[in-house]
């Protein structure tokens, strides 16, 4: 049946609509259930609030410089971006990608440790055995029981609909995004059943009005001390005022309803990925249903649908990392392509035999191994900051490393192996100071801590969708507009080009110029759902949830006989890199993997700091805000029975 879900009287009748929830609530938990409403997010700034005949009309009526300012969708048919140039998209070459690790050391060819809990499989994108029955997965809302078709829910923000939709609103299945009266009706007919309780709607505004998050008595009197008291917190803890109740927060996400070995999940992986959200699901799937076109320059309806849609996502990325325009914000394909991409246009362009490179000795794989290529092609000379034994960088040797031939300082925010959260402005500061550029690794701070980039006044930053509860294989380069502009491009093709001929070809300028052909439309588009999410969570009130999580684990961990932390710097994010006297790190993943508990173990392509430590490998727990102290109750648990031969 199809409701037309911009004419409220198109609602089919009560009893049909009380069917139609019933048959889709039976399978949901009779609490309530979690999640953002859809309607309450504006995927799409000024394009959903008008049709995309009207966005366009309005716009040429504006001075190319003043609707860049305003943020304007770009223009389907005229192939304007908001920024009133051609835009285009990224393309991933094949032939030349680049691995977190050194080849010669991978899969076996080399004495690489054992990274994959029980498997012995090195940390490649081999299948990671798991034990997760994949051909029936148990998910918390099994397809059959959705309007009897199989159909996910939508879940597309304000009015369920494409920014550019115009007199073509109307599709099958239940609209969980109408944006109309659909949600107070239902709530009404289905508020007595016993299989539904409504969700709960977080104002527009952010969760400073919504308390569903978060620790509350009847009084609407804060539990936080409470709640950590009872846990024998850090001390601390009594200036702890945003907990959230994380049980509740699980439930936006559906893989966290997933069982392994006949337990619940529990994912402590988050430093090598983070899950979904049902929001971030939903947008996607919606973008294939409805939107799904390359974009730009194209004159038909789908075109303008996908490129509000991927524009509209370089926006949300702009404004979550603070920085000047969206012509500075690059869509690649991760961290590690970023970080490729500068290394092999910047630093080609710019780095001469004998200019020197500095990094940290806290880095990713990949943030050693292209400036390592580079240095070999071009005799440049790397150099590194060394860290003290509780994995902080000592600023004083840093500052002996610079040098009128330093050219480049690229290090991380945020140590994937041990948490360390690096002074970043300090480095760059320095860096400047002494002529060279700088380029900050993202990748695992994004999630956990308030990335400002004029504040840092980095020259590149660089960091994953997948990495910040959006999709895998979409990333984010951030270059200074004027440096991206005097930079030649990496790769060539289409949509990168303001004209060709067989003698020359012009290139359009930043962000156009770095992303040659079709690239991941979609996925960027999961990527700016995924920073809504984010963003109506609150990033402060994450990383206060995140800290004292940090803090509650470290104390229960440090009391287990044998266990010995890696990285105990004092400024750290939600990593817990251990050992345990007496077990090799994969028999203490497998014994964690049998209590349904994800963990990585190995290496976490990052040998020059486990080695820092005499260490080829650890177990890494990291934490994310569905954690919970009752998550790291288990693990803890857990080890206590491996020790006790359980």
């Amino acid at each position: 049946m199809s409701i037309n879900i911009n004419q409220p009287q198109g609602l089919p009748d009560i009893k049909f609509l009380e069917e139609l929830a019933n048959q889709f609530f039976t399978e949901l938990p009779v609490s309530n259930p979690v999640g953002i409403n859809p309607q309450e997010l504006n995927y799409d700034s000024l394009a959903s609030q008008h049709s995309t005949k009207e966005v366009h009309s309005f716009a040429r009526t504006i001075p190319e410089s003043e609707s860049s300012a305003l943020g304007l969708p770009s223009l389907g048919g005229a192939g304007i971006s908001p920024t009133g140039s051609i835009n285009a998209v990224n393309a991933i070459d094949l032939s030349h990608q680049q691995r977190n690790f050194p080849d010669p050391n991978f899969a076996g060819q080399g004495n690489v440790p054992q990274s994959v809990a029980g498997k012995g499989i090195s940390p490649s994108a081999h299948h990671q055995g798991n034990e997760v029955n994949l051909a029936n997965p148990q998910t918390s809302l099994p397809d059959p029981h959705f309007a009897g078709a199989g159909r996910v829910p939508q879940s597309v923000a304000g009015s369920g609909i494409s920014p550019s939709i115009e007199g073509n609103e109307t599709f099958s299945g239940l609209p969980f995004a109408s944006g109309l009266d659909f949600f107070p009706v239902l709530n009404t007919v289905v508020a007595d059943s016993p299989s539904f309780a409504p969700s709960p709607q977080i104002p527009i505004s952010g969760l400073s009005d919504a308390s569903y998050y978060f620790l509350q008595n009847d009084t609407g009197k804060d539990l936080t001390n409470a709640f950590f008291q009872e846990k024998k917190q850090h001390p601390k803890a009594s200036a702890f005022k945003a907990a959230f109740d994380a049980n509740l927060i699980k439930k936006d996400f559906p893989i966290l309803q997933e069982k392994v070995n006949d337990r619940p999940l529990i994912w402590l992986d988050n430093a090598a990925t983070t899950q979904k959200p049902r929001l971030v699901i939903d947008r996607i799937s919606y973008f294939y249903e409805h939107e799904n076109s390359n974009i730009h320059r194209a004159a038909h309806e789908l075109a303008a649908r996908s490129t509000d849609a991927y524009e509209a996502a370089r926006e949300k990325v702009r404004a979550f990392v603070n920085a000047n325009s969206t012509n500075e914000i690059v869509f690649v394909r991760g961290a590690t392509e970023a970080i490729n991409l500068v290394a092999k246009s910047w630093g080609e362009q710019n780095l001469q035999a004998g200019d020197e490179i500095i990094v940290s000795n806290l880095e990713h794989h990949a943030n050693i191994v292209p400036w390592q290529q580079l240095a070999a092609k071009k005799g440049l000379k790397l150099r590194v900051i060394p860290v003290d034994d509780d994995g902080q960088v000592i600023l004083e040797e840093y500052i002996k490393l610079l040098n009128p031939k330093t050219k480049l300082v690229s290090f991380t925010q945020v140590s994937n192996a041990l948490g360390t959260v690096t002074p970043a402005k300090q480095i760059i500061d320095l860096a400047h100071q002494a002529g060279a550029k700088t380029l900050l690794d993202g990748a695992q701070s994004v999630s956990h801590l308030r990335v400002d980039l004029k504040a840092l006044n980095t020259d590149f930053f660089v960091f994953s969708g997948h990495k910040v509860f959006g999709p895998t294989g979409i990333g984010v380069l951030y270059g200074k507009e004027d440096l991206l502009n005097e930079t030649q491009p990496w790769q060539g093709g289409g949509n990168m080009i303001k004209d060709v001929t067989f003698e020359h070809t012009q290139f359009h300028p930043a962000p156009n110029r770095f992303e040659a052909g079709t690239g991941n439309i979609a996925d960027a588009v999961g990527l700016g759902a995924a920073i809504d999410y984010v963003n109506h969570l609150g990033i402060d009130n994450i990383n206060q949830y995140e800290h004292y999580l940090l803090l509650y684990a470290t104390n229960l961990l440090k009391e287990i006989p044998g266990l010995r932390l890696v990285g105990t710097a004092p400024d750290k994010a939600s990593v817990l890199s251990f050992t345990l006297k007496g077990f090799t790190n994969d028999e203490v993943g497998q014994a964690l993997n049998k209590e349904g508990i994800a963990v990585r173990t190995g290496h976490h392509c990052a040998q020059p700091i486990l080695r820092r430590f005499g260490l080829e490998s650890t177990v890494r727990p990291s934490l994310a805000f569905y954690n919970t102290c009752q998550d790291i109750d288990t693990l803890v648990e857990s080890l206590y029975k491996l020790k006790s031969g359980y």
